[in-house]
């Protein structure tokens, strides 16, 4: 695994967590199915990549 400094992961931090707000703010009813369920993927990708990044990042970013 590549080595990333702690400026580089805080920064991908920020953004995937405002890509997850955008998500999760998106009314699903107005999609259709496929859209649905690529919005429920992307959002739990997301979820998965910002626990990694916590885990190696340490504490301190989870409380952002």
């Amino acid at each position: 695994m590549p080595d990333f400094t702690s400026e580089e992961l805080s920064e991908a931090h920020r953004a995937l967590i405002s890509t997850l707000h955008k998500c999760e703010k998106i009314d699903a009813t107005k999609l259709g199915k496929s859209q649905q369920t690529l919005l429920k993927r992307r959002i739990a990708a997301l979820k998965v990549a910002l626990t990694l990044i916590e885990k190696e990042h340490g504490p301190k970013e989870r409380e952002r």
